[in-house]
């Protein structure tokens, strides 16, 4: 690390809060964002970063928004924040632990009671965790796994209904996943990732870039967040339906994710962080997917992959749209969460 450290002297070591980074384009991008008053969005891990951001602009267009996340003070104060930001925007908060799949299940039901009438237009399944230890959730998968796919398939499924009841009322609804460039960091998606066997994947190796267990585990969850994508627009196109399925990517945006990973002894290499984006830079693809112009099927990233703008159309590798891997990744979620027939 000496060169390294020597460049970026403030990248290692303690690493307790993401870089002060001015945003470049993210006003003018909000500025031409069209008014969404009478519209439902549901989004998950939004006490910060891009989740945060994502939430804040929904409410700022006049959306009824519902906040997703764990109990804590953290939360608390997100939503405090986004009703300042947004006075006459309706934001509430319902507490959902994605590690839990019972608990995914409780808000699904609640979500159902709540939204019998108007239905809910926009599911962003933003939550996510980076490079944590090998460990299994409760219900027995890879914690990264769990968090970043499991609970949000059957999130997805569970309310599914409602989706369908807004695109009938008003044109459309969407399902947003949230992936990232980590994709690339693995050849293809693997059946064991997806099964019950979290705390058994590879163990605990940290490196980004020379293959460390963790983050293979991280773009294996990333990959499947892309590849859910296609298996579920393929579905939904065969069904004739209203609801889309789209995919964004941040690029390399200065969030509390790598805070938490870093935390947790998962990356090291926080001087990377040098050159990201802003978070609200890094909200674009996420928000043009959840309100933006988007078809169903499309993945959105900066045009320069890590960062950039404006957000584009990606082009799919084709471990991304392998019809082995989004039958494989339908089956083995449906075995975690039950069975979805569309």
């Amino acid at each position: 690390m000496g060169i390294l450290s020597y460049l970026f002297p403030s990248y290692f070591g303690d690493y307790d809060a993401p870089p002060a980074i001015a945003s470049k384009w993210f006003p003018e991008f909000e500025s031409k964002l069209a008014d969404q008053t009478g519209k439902v969005i549901v989004i998950t891990g939004c006490t910060t970063g891009t989740g945060y951001v994502c939430a804040r602009t929904c409410a700022k267009q006049g959306m009824h928004v519902v906040m997703l996340n764990r109990q804590s003070p953290r939360a608390d104060a997100a939503e405090k924040a986004i009703k300042e930001a947004a006075p006459q925007a309706t934001v509430e908060t319902i507490a959902c632990d994605l590690t839990s799949l019972d608990s995914v299940r409780e808000v699904a039901g609640q979500l159902k009671t709540k939204f019998a009438s108007s239905g809910v237009d926009v599911l962003c399944c933003n939550a996510g965790v980076m490079a944590l230890k090998d460990l299994a959730t409760t219900d027995g998968y890879d914690v990264q796994m769990q968090t970043n796919h499991l609970g949000h398939f059957l999130l997805a499924k569970e309310v599914f209904p409602l989706l369908e009841a807004a695109a009938a009322k008003r044109g459309e609804a969407r399902i947003v996943n949230h992936s990232s460039g980590a994709r690339h960091m693995v050849k293809g998606l693997e059946e064991k990732y997806l099964a019950p066997n979290g705390g058994n994947l590879g163990g605990d190796s940290a490196s980004m870039f020379f293959g460390g267990a963790r983050w293979v585990r991280y773009g294996q969850t990333k990959l499947a967040n892309s590849v859910f994508t296609q298996a579920l627009h393929e579905r939904l196109t065969a069904a004739n339906s209203a609801v889309k399925a789209c995919v964004a990517a941040p690029g390399l945006a200065a969030t509390n994710l790598q805070v938490t990973t870093a935390a947790d002894g998962g990356m090291a290499e926080t001087w990377v962080m040098k050159m990201s984006q802003s978070a609200e830079d890094g909200t674009m693809p996420l928000l043009q997917c959840c309100i933006g112009e988007a078809a169903s099927g499309q993945f959105i990233e900066p045009s320069k992959g890590m960062w950039g703008v404006p957000a584009v159309v990606a082009k799919r590798t084709a471990k991304e749209i392998n019809p082995a891997a989004t039958s494989m990744i339908w089956n083995m979620s449906e075995k975690a969460c039950g069975e979805w027939k569309l």
